[in-house]
């Protein structure tokens, strides 16, 4: 999953980017409001950690902005302010959540969980597909009973196909939610990792789920499409 940090304390969000990236996650940053606006108008993020103190324009004008349009990607605020009439100011804006300075990276991970989850209508921090099993909380996975350790990228990438099951993705899409801005969409990486995620998730099983739609892209399935 993709996640765009609106943070202009580099040091704060260099910590996140970092724990993020150490769970999976392809991260951007922006330092401001109107960056961090532009990039989440122009790019498909799955979630944007926005700060509501910024120096050009506050998180809440830069969420309400995103609202208006017409962006519906999930939106954790942060800030320092932790009253109540500030957490309505920043809801009433259009965040879906909202997270209080200072907090445990823990509590971060387990709001953007539930916020992702929010976005895919489900109700458990697992992803099923067939007998293939994935843990969000402990990043676990697991087919047939059988424990299956993955990289970090890895992971993000079967968890991008576990939540879209049956829809064939391209190698751009791919690229635009598994990695981050710097990916280059030209090299074969994205291939190179699912041929790697297919040893470790089809190699050993007598039924293939992900297949190849030749000329588009890879597709999550019980059969080939």
């Amino acid at each position: 999953m993709r996640v765009l940090i609106v943070e202009d304390n580099p040091r704060m969000a260099s910590v996140i980017r970092k724990g993020l990236a150490e769970n999976g996650y392809a991260v951007d940053l922006a330092g401001g409001g109107h960056e961090g606006e532009d990039l989440a108008a122009a790019e498909p993020y799955d979630a944007i950690i926005l700060d509501v103190m910024l120096p050009d324009q506050d998180g809440i004008q830069a969420c309400a902005n995103l609202r208006r349009r017409g962006i519906k990607t999930p939106i954790l605020m942060l800030t320092a302010l932790s009253g109540t009439a500030d957490k309505v100011k920043g809801l009433d804006a259009g965040a879906d959540d909202y997270l209080a300075k200072p907090f445990e990276f823990d509590e971060l991970l387990a709001r953007l969980r539930a916020l992702l989850r929010r976005g895919q209508g489900a109700n458990t921090a697992r992803l099923n597909f067939a007998d293939l099993e994935m843990d969000l909380v402990e990043r676990k996975v697991m087919r047939g009973g059988v424990r299956i350790k993955l990289t970090a990228k890895e992971f993000a990438l079967l968890e991008y196909f576990l939540r879209n099951p049956h829809r064939v993705l391209t190698r751009t899409s791919i690229g635009e939610h598994v990695w981050d801005m710097n990916f280059e969409g030209d090299s074969n990486v994205i291939d190179v990792y699912v041929s790697m995620l297919r040893r470790k998730v089809d190699r050993d099983f007598e039924r293939r789920l992900i297949h190849t739609e030749i000329g588009v892209g890879y597709v999550l399935s019980e059969e080939p499409v």
